[in-house]
């Protein structure tokens, strides 16, 4: 493997001096009072500068979803070709989460500043489910090649991946406003195992 050169060393570098400027910014003043122009000023570039490592904001207080979900689907990729669709992203899910919890070679302060944010403001959560919708076709493929059935015609892969990706996050959300002590494996891992037990649950009238 090549070891990259100066040129990148010193973008990765920037990148992350933008998202330790945001996340300060934001635990600071607030998301909504924090603008693009703050947090280029912290670091010392431009607005322009800003824009070609993130689009917004939004962007760049998302960036430890982006890397998330990467490590989800990765986790994914490797799951036993035997299990089900649903015990293979459960298991990816739940077991990526655990080390963001356990701050196990992940960014563990930025994630949960992270849950924090989508918690509490209604411009980062929609962001957020934005972006699972934006990996869905990623998530659809693994799946779709798991079950061995036709991506054109078979409609069961993009449920799945729907359900993982967008209502899942809303259902633990839910959940965390009740009981906002309770890690995200595990109410992920709750929501998956309610999913496996199916939704049509019987009237009580």
């Amino acid at each position: 493997m090549s070891t990259p050169g100066l040129r990148e060393r010193k973008k990765v570098r920037t990148r992350r001096s933008l998202i330790d400027a945001a996340y300060e910014l934001f635990a600071r003043q607030g998301f909504a009072d924090t603008t693009v122009e703050q947090i280029a000023e912290v670091v010392g570039v431009s607005a322009r500068t800003f824009h070609r490592y993130f689009s917004s904001k939004e962007d760049a207080a998302l960036s430890v979803l982006t890397e998330q979900h990467d490590a989800i689907v990765e986790a994914l990729r490797t799951r036993p070709a035997e299990e089900s669709v649903l015990t293979a992203l459960r298991t990816a899910v739940v077991d990526t989460l655990r080390r963001y919890e356990k701050d196990e070679d992940c960014d563990a302060l930025r994630f949960h500043q992270l849950q924090s944010l989508v918690a509490s403001n209604p411009t980062v959560r929609a962001a957020a489910a934005d972006h699972s919708t934006a990996r869905l076709a990623e998530v659809r493929g693994l799946l779709g090649q798991r079950m061995g059935g036709e991506p054109s015609t078979d409609p069961r892969p993009g449920l799945v991946a729907a359900v993982a990706l967008c209502a899942a996050p809303a259902a633990v959300e839910a959940r965390r406003a009740l009981d906002p002590s309770r890690r995200a494996s595990e109410l992920y891992g709750q929501v998956f195992d309610l999913l496996g037990d199916g939704l049509d649950y019987p009237a009580t009238n």
